[in-house]
């Protein structure tokens, strides 16, 4: 999962969007369900969490995006503050 952008609202909730890697179409597939039906329980499920952790409401927009080889790419790791293990 990649974090995109990050807002604070005015009235003391937030906006999170964010992108989840899948290497295929059909892992895609299974993450967005039938009908949406997967995603929608990921986001709500994840928007219950974060909001019961940071205090605020949370307004939580998910995407899911194919990118093949995101696995080995350095950076992702990075970003997620892992170390790169050859």
């Amino acid at each position: 999962v990649e974090t995109e952008k990050y807002v604070e609202r005015p009235d003391g909730s937030v906006e999170i969007y964010q992108q989840i890697l899948v290497e295929r179409d059909s892992q895609r597939a299974i993450v967005l369900g039938k009908g949406g039906s997967r995603i929608k329980l990921i986001g709500a499920t994840a928007r219950k969490e974060l909001a019961e952790l940071m205090g605020v409401q949370v307004h939580l927009y998910l995407h899911v995006k194919v990118k093949a080889g995101w696995d080995e790419d350095r950076s992702v790791y990075r970003d997620m503050g892992l170390d790169w293990v050859e």
